[in-house]
């Protein structure tokens, strides 16, 4: 009896089988079609021969039928397409193919057939068209609608969408596409009684936000930020009383944030950040208890703060900054939003003096009053915030300075204190009563600038251990510069410019250990650093810092009254990269040991008393792009080459007796290049022996010359006849006029180049082209068009004839050709020769079989599909090599200033070759500075660009990032079809990466292959190289020598 009892347990305890269910033939068909679409690293284990009930991801109804209710295949790496059969599965409840590779459109009927759906996830594939409309009226039960991360288009609101038979949805989630047009506030008339999320973020919609989102009365979450939206909030979406999160940030609306808002007595989170809003902040928005983030930053708000914010005492977060709020803030009373975190009302017009009440904000972590009008002291009454650690009070009216640094030393956990431009201060830095031995030992950023301080540097600082900026600019400190300094191991940024100190340039400051050495700054990861952190008071961009790390290693000491020489161990500081020792005293020469400095991007020497010559070793400084020596005794040619071919007049104006094309100086019999002592008349009289000489050469050249032209006008030199003959039927269309130089008709070729080609004429190039025909266009960039050229041993050239301003003379034009001709690597694209026929200059390259990276991966159909991630990765690789040539091997180093993915070639082993190196010295030789206008594109140029305009060996490091982002993510730079947080592909990896989501910017051809860690260890390396800060980014032989490792452990298990 015990066993039968037993028995029967066990059997009630079984799981039911579905193998009792024998799968419906027409389901089971249908899913077998489907799966011939579809393909996978890991194949789906669906046998013909068997239920498909039992099939991985199939769930049947359990019925006689066998009929299949869901179908459940997320990160499975499934690469197709959705197979028109996929609409036979009508009782389909259940379907999610999310995290996958699908692409193409949804199957005609999607919508209209699985009429049983109620579930349905297909986010994060590359889904792309409009989405199935209904021909009917007749509601579909669906509940759940994801597509949030797909390529679909179109518009929602059309009248047969199936949003609006949607009775019973709950969820709809289309975020991260590109849908257009109006958001379908209808769809809350029907489903009004359900509906909790909506998230129409990040797409293309635009218009006024209708009115009927008030009707979804269960609507907790509603985000249509990022977006083009513009005119009013509607009021009656303040009718959505069960709101807790409400974003609409980085759109056009305006008008004012209706007191209606109020009635959301249940929001926790408002996100109205980067719109164009204005009037007050709603009276008694106080009612909103819940909210615990309060986000109205970068709009047009006025007015105060409303007494009662003071009510919502569960804020966490408040930033208002960059508004044109005003009143006096020491009203408010803040004491009762003890929870509050971040603080950020900068950016205002706020009065009165620093608010007491913040001091029982004991949570408080982050605070930011910067650029605004407040007054008074800063009262020990602070020291109660204990977990305080970032301080800003920037650009106000505090006083007695001195006596806020002595208070703040007892906040024990303070990181960051910005206390720069308060210029109604006055006060002695070290007065002997500040030092608190145990102040400030966590402090990384002091910043004291413009507040008028006098004294000297203080000597307390040489106990804060972990100081890593520093910066005491335009005050009125005098003495010397402490040698103590150097005792500071963190310090990286020293900022002292603008005082009256005196004497020599320490030699102690050469050794500090973060400039000299390799060392890692330790970063302020916090999440309060969204605020911006630092603003220096000498940069005329007035630039804000978001992070610490993105602070260069600098040291200025400008406009000081210091002297001396230069020490020569200023070469030992090779991390460094400012150097601001303008407007000071300093005499002798410049030393030789600043070639060290490799990592140098400003040098700034002017306004000194330095002589002797600027030393050509100089021009190793290749990520040099800001340098000035103006106003001094210098004398000697300017060298030439490098990154001083970028420098303007500017930079050495004021120098007598310096010389060189810059300066329009000839350095013939300059004081610098000629030192005799001979008496002037001898130096006149050899002038004027040379000039004779030189007459009477030219003369004799031009009389050769002309004898030379009538010979061959009488056809007596041989071989004349034929090429003449042919250049004279050359049609216009090829640039090449006929009335030309008709003997200048050999190409010159570079032997040590090509094999293959001996000697080669005009007429053979234009036979070779086809007289320039488009038919053989290849390319077009910057520089002019590619022509492929077809030779009559059936060798290929391409040929570039270039456009824009040819103004340089033909000898220097060959003169750069030929330089360049002498880079010559295994990835870069060689050049061949070149031809020089009256206005037209050509350039002949090694012509490329497939053509370029940009068209495998964007532009030929299914070409992404035949990258696999093995040759993508050696893509990069070569690419990285080519590169590291001309940044370091090639003399003189060449920054390439357009690094892209079209500028990338394959050849025919798919072996990659950089291409379009140095043209832009051919096209504008006499610009100083290389704009972006003409030198990048689009997506690849760095930020810096915009602002210094100078090419740098860091900006190409930057380009060569987004190109390895391209190879990673499968798309373009920009995205001019996508939302404005997406069509950016820096910005969008790095959001995407910051929310741990960066496996999901892989391209999907190349996901679940067995290669994602080395796609991670690339991701990582790119994000480096695209850095916002050039200081932040490696070199490319750092780049080149972890690309390499990438991968080893797989070559390793192939041997």
């Amino acid at each position: 009896m015990f066993l039968s009892i037993l028995l029967i347990l066990i059997l009630l305890l079984l799981p039911p089988c579905h193998a009792t269910t024998a799968c419906n033939q027409d389901d089971h068909d249908s899913l077998l079609f489907l799966s011939y679409h579809l393909s996978s690293s890991s194949p789906l284990n669906w046998d013909p021969s068997t239920d498909c009930c039992l099939w991985e991801g199939v769930d049947c109804d359990g019925t006689a039928d066998g009929r299949v209710t869901s179908l459940s295949l997320p990160f499975r790496d499934l690469n197709g397409t959705l197979a028109p059969s996929l609409v036979n599965l009508t009782s389909l409840t259940h379907l999610n193919l999310s995290h996958n590779r699908l692409y193409g459109s949804l199957p005609v009927g999607f919508f209209s057939s699985l009429r049983s759906l109620q579930v349905l996830d297909l986010s994060d594939n590359r889904l792309d068209g409009e989405i199935p409309t209904l021909d009917t009226n007749n509601p579909i039960p669906i509940k759940i609608v994801d597509l949030s991360s797909n390529h679909f288009y179109g518009e929602l609101s059309q009248s047969n969408s199936f949003l609006l038979t949607a009775w019973n949805l709950i969820r709809l989630n289309v975020s991260n596409n590109s849908f257009a047009g109006q958001i379908p506030s209808r769809i809350c008339n029907i489903s009004s009684a359900s509906m909790t999320l909506l998230d129409f973020s990040s797409n293309d919609f635009s218009g006024n936000l209708a009115p009927g989102f008030g009707e979804c009365s269960k609507l907790e979450i509603f985000r249509a930020g990022f977006n083009n939206l513009s005119g009013m909030i509607p009021d009656d979406l303040y009718k959505a009383t069960s709101l807790v999160h409400f974003s609409l940030p980085v759109n056009y609306l305006s008008g004012q944030i209706s007191d209606a808002v109020v009635n959301l007595t249940n929001l926790k989170v408002l996100e109205l950040y980067s719109n164009q809003l204005g009037g007050r902040i709603p009276r008694d928005i106080g009612k909103l208890s819940k909210l615990e983030q309060l986000m109205l930053h970068i709009n047009w708000l006025t007015g105060p703060l409303p007494p009662s914010l003071m009510n919502c005492s569960n804020l966490v977060k408040l930033n208002l900054r960059v508004n044109f709020l005003a009143g006096n803030l020491s009203d408010f009373d803040f004491s009762t939003l003890r929870k509050l975190s971040t603080l950020d009302l900068g950016n205002n017009n706020f009065t009165g003096t620093f608010p007491t009440s913040l001091y029982s904000c004991t949570s408080l972590v982050a605070i930011r009053l910067a650029s605004n009008q407040i007054e008074g002291q800063i009262l020990p009454d602070i020291l109660a915030l204990r977990s305080l650690s970032f301080l800003s009070i920037s650009a106000n009216n505090l006083t007695n300075i001195t006596g806020a640094i002595r208070i703040l030393m007892g906040c024990k956990n303070l990181t960051t204190l910005i206390l720069s431009n308060n210029t109604m201060s006055e006060g002695i830095l070290d007065d002997g009563n500040t030092l608190d031995s145990t102040g400030f030992q966590n402090l990384q950023v002091l910043a004291l600038g413009r507040c008028k301080l006098s004294g000297q540097v203080p000597s307390w600082l040489a106990n804060i251990s972990s100081l890593q900026v520093i910066d005491l600019s335009y005050n009125q400190i005098r003495g010397s510069i402490p040698g103590w300094l150097d005792n500071l191991l963190n310090l990286f940024y020293l900022d002292l410019s603008n005082n009256l100190l005196s004497g020599e340039f320490p030699v102690e400051l050469t050794g500090l250990q973060t400039l000299a050495s390799q060392q890692v700054i330790k970063k302020l990861e916090k999440s309060y650093l969204e605020l911006p952190v630092f603003v220096m008071p000498t940069n005329a961009t007035n630039l804000q810092y978001n992070q610490l790390s993105s602070l260069p290693p600098a040291i200025y000491l400008g406009s000081n009254n210091l002297s001396g020489s230069i020490p020569v161990q200023i070469g030992q500081l090779k991390f460094l990269h400012v150097l601001d020792l303008s407007d000071n005293k300093f005499s002798g020469n410049i030393p030789d040991e600043l070639s060290n400095l490799t990592n140098l991007e400003k040098l700034d020497l002017s306004g000194n008393h330095l002589s002797g010559e600027i030393p050509t070793s100089l021009k190793g400084l290749h990520f040099l792009s800001s340098f000035s020596v103006a106003n001094n005794d210098l004398h000697g040619p300017i060298p030439s080459g490098g990154q001083f071919d970028t420098f303007p007049n500017s930079s050495f104006i004021g120098n007598q007796w310096l010389c060189g094309q810059v300066l329009q100086r000839s350095c013939f019999g300059s004081p610098g290049t000629n030192h005799s002592s001979a008496p002037r008349k001898s130096t006149n009289i050899k002038l004027v022996i040379g000039l004779v000489i030189g007459i009477c050469f030219g003369t004799g050249l031009f009389i050769a010359l002309l004898a030379l032209w009538i010979l061959s006008k009488r056809r007596i030199i041989p071989g004349a006849d034929t090429d003449n003959t042919e250049l004279d039927t050359i049609s216009i269309n090829s640039g090449l006029s006929p009335e030309g130089d008709k003997d200048a008709s050999l190409v010159v070729l570079f032997p040590s180049n090509t094999n293959e080609i001996k000697d080669l004429t005009i007429s053979e190039l234009l036979k070779a082209t086809d007289n320039f025909n488009q038919a053989n266009i290849v390319g077009c960039g910057g520089f002019g068009l590619v022509y492929k050229a077809t030779l009559g041993d059936g060798s290929k050239l391409a040929v570039k004839k270039l456009s824009g301003d040819l103004g340089m003379m033909e000898r220097e034009f060959r003169a750069e050709v030929e330089a360049l001709s002498t880079a010559q690597h295994e990835n870069l694209v060689s050049l061949q020769g070149y031809c020089v026929h009256g206005g037209c200059r050509l350039l002949l390259y090694s012509f490329m079989d497939n053509g370029s990276l940009d068209y495998w991966l964007h532009e030929k159909t299914d070409g992404a599909s035949q990258l696999d991630w093995p040759t993508r990765l050696e893509i990069a690789r070569g690419a990285g090599c080519g590169l590291a040539y001309m940044h370091q091997i090639c003399e003189p180093h060449i920054v390439h200033r357009d690094i892209k993915s079209s500028n990338i070639l394959l050849d025919e082993k798919f072996e990659a070759h950089v291409a379009d190196f140095g043209l832009s010295r051919l096209i504008l030789p006499y610009h100083t500075h290389v704009t972006t206008e003409l030198v990048g594109t689009l997506g690849y140029i760095p930020p810096e660009y915009g602002q210094a305009w100078v090419a740098t060996l860091r900006g190409d490091i930057y380009s060569f990032g987004v190109v390895m982002l391209e190879l990673l993510t499968g798309k373009r730079p920009m995205e001019v079809c996508k939302p404005k947080m997406s069509r950016e592909l820096v910005g969008w990896v790095l959001h995407m990466r910051s929310e741990g989501k960066q496996e999901e910017v892989f391209d999907l051809l190349l996901r679940g292959k067995g290669f994602d860690d080395e796609m991670l260890e690339v991701l990582d390396v790119a994000c480096i190289c695209v850095s916002q800060n050039p200081f932040k980014r490696p070199t490319i032989k750092e780049v080149v020598d972890c690309l390499k490792n990438v991968g080893s452990h797989r070559n390793e298990n192939k041997d």
